[in-house]
């Protein structure tokens, strides 16, 4: 059984957070599905993930090309992901259930906590999927560094 993560951003925004999370799924050997809520943002989001400094790059696809199962990192807005991806990243407040976190090794709940809207849905996510019996941690950046600060 998987866990999910949830993590406050308050000084990385997503681009970012993604650009430092991701490598560490590629590196335990997951393919990533990114899920978001509008194909616009992640279609941004795919712009940015581009343009960033070559050493840093990260191999990743938009869903709805013709090569989605070979990604090892998909951004969607699908609830399954073509791609067999073990690791969940989700943004701009997408679903995610207690069952998909029991089938996967690690899902990643990213939220704007400058938002007083992410922040609310995060909590309501964080409640929804503790009460369902999924196991989660918050983390929060603090002093430019993340910390966990709760666990259940």
């Amino acid at each position: 059984m998987g866990a999910a993560r949830f993590y406050h951003l308050t000084d990385s925004s997503v681009d970012q957070a993604l650009a430092l999370l991701v490598p560490k799924s590629l590196e335990a050997g997951w393919r990533v599905a990114v899920r978001g809520t509008d194909e616009g943002r992640l279609r941004w989001l795919d712009d940015r993930l581009w343009l960033g400094p070559e050493e840093g790059f990260l191999p990743h696809g938009l869903a709805g090309g013709p090569h989605d199962a070979d990604q090892p990192v998909l951004l969607t807005t699908a609830a399954t992901s073509p791609n067999g991806a073990a690791c969940l990243m989700a943004i701009d407040g997408a679903e995610v259930t207690a069952a998909e976190i029991a089938t996967l090794e690690r899902v990643c709940i990213l939220f704007d906590g400058a938002n007083p809207d992410a922040l609310s849905r995060a909590r309501v996510q964080w409640k929804s999927l503790t009460d369902a019996g999924a196991s989660a941690q918050y983390w929060s950046e603090e002093q430019g560094r993340w910390q966990m600060k709760a666990e259940r």
